[in-house]
This record gives C-alpha cells, structure tokens and sequence, in this order.
C-alpha cells in the first residue's frame, strides 16, 4: 500500500521546514508520498518549499489562497498512493502518530480511521474552542445516531478513490464537517484512535473562527438533509 499524506500550507514560513522534516522522519509501515500544496502564500513559504529535496515530496502552487478545502482537492487530485492522510503544516499535529492511524487498516479492522484529539491544558488554547468543537462533533452525534469523539481532526485516513468519490466542495475549513456529513450519510463510521495534540493561539497563526463552527452546524444540517446515495 502507499499512503499519500496530503499537506495544505498558507503562510508558515516560520513551521513549514520543520512541519516537512517532521513527516519525512517518520518510519512508516509502507510507502509513502508527501504532496504538499501552497495554497497562495504571501510570505517566504514558497522559497522554503523550492529548496526542499525528497524524492517523496512534491509541491503544488496555487496562484491565489483558494482556502484548505480547496487545497486538499488539488492535492486529491495529484494524489498516487491507494489511502490518503491529511497533515496541516502547523506543527499542530505529531506526524509520528500517522502509523498509529495506519495500523486498524493494514491489520483489516478499518477503512476509515480519524485521529481522536485529548484536550487538556497543554494542548488547547480556549475553552471557546474545544466547547465549540465539542460542540459540532455532538450536532454530528444527533443529526446521524453516530458516536464519534472528534469531527473536526485534521487526521483523516481513508481509500483516496473514497474520498474523491465525496465530491467535497467546501473551499474552507467546512471541508472538516462535509467529509464527516458524507461518510455518516452513507454509515461508514470512522474508527478513532488517540492521538498527541497541541494547539497554538491566535498569535502563533491559529486560523479558525467561531465562524468556521456556524458553517460546519449548517453543513451537518444539509449533508443530513439529503437522501443517502444507493449503493451501487
């Protein structure tokens, strides 16, 4: 199997060395790509990204900010590998757990695994912002008699044809609950391990808002709405 992990960036001049370093040092259980996708950077991410040298990375340059939605598609869409993984260049998320995620799918428990966050005081910045995600992951809970732990995880491991299949057009941050929307719709039900997490703050580039919480509610709304695909 290869895993391609999908890697959307804006603006991380001052993460982005460190956030491809970091994921390229993982010993992972097969083959990997990394592609990563500047998604219109103003500042020296760019430069940074064409000086890097791995035969597994590749680098994909929108013109203008198009949002992580967006990013994630492009990336999707040059993907190579069977199962795909997304990896923010925050520095948010430890790329060592990336197998831990790998595993329930090469053992054959799992199709779909999501990477499950514990809040605590060193890893969250507000209690707004935990409440709030708490809060959308619940509406998804009710909306879909589900029981998932963490919706809004940058870590969702899954087939790249299942993916693409979604048809996700969320251009932002909604991209988070429309992936969730669709696979409850069609009960596929991820299967969730723990994983390390570390949140930064607004002065270290945190870029979700409450307003990224209304559309996901809204999104749940509609993706519920809808009739469930027939199965094929």
């Amino acid at each position: 199997m290869k895993l391609s992990i999908l890697m959307p960036v804006y603006n991380e001049e001052e993460r982005i060395a460190d956030a491809l370093k970091q994921a390229l040092a993982v010993d992972y259980p097969c083959e990997i790509e990394l592609v990563v996708v500047d998604d219109g950077s103003r500042d020296g991410t760019g430069e940074i990204l064409g000086r890097a040298d791995d035969a597994r990375l590749r680098v994909i340059t929108h013109p203008r900010n198009a949002g992580k939605g967006a990013a994630i598609r492009t990336a999707v869409d040059n993907a190579e590998g069977e199962y795909m993984v997304i990896l923010d260049a925050d520095l948010e998320y430890d790329p060592q757990d990336i197998p831990k995620l790998l595993a329930p799918v090469l053992d054959g428990r799992a199709t779909v695994v999501y990477g499950n966050r514990t809040f605590g005081s060193h890893s969250a910045y507000s209690f707004w912002y935990v409440m709030g995600n708490k809060g959308v992951t619940m509406a998804a809970n009710v909306l879909f008699n589900s029981y998932i732990g963490d919706l809004e995880t940058c870590f969702k491991l899954m087939p790249v044809e299942l993916y693409r299949s979604l048809e996700i057009r969320s251009r932002g941050f909604g991209m988070e609950a429309e992936v969730t929307g669709k696979l409850l719709r069609r009960r596929i039900r991820p299967y969730e391990v723990p994983i390390s997490y570390r949140a930064r703050n607004r002065e270290e580039g945190k870029k979700i808002t409450w307003k990224d919480g209304v559309e996901a509610l809204w999104i749940l709304g509609r993706e519920r709405a809808r009739r469930r695909p027939r199965s094929r």
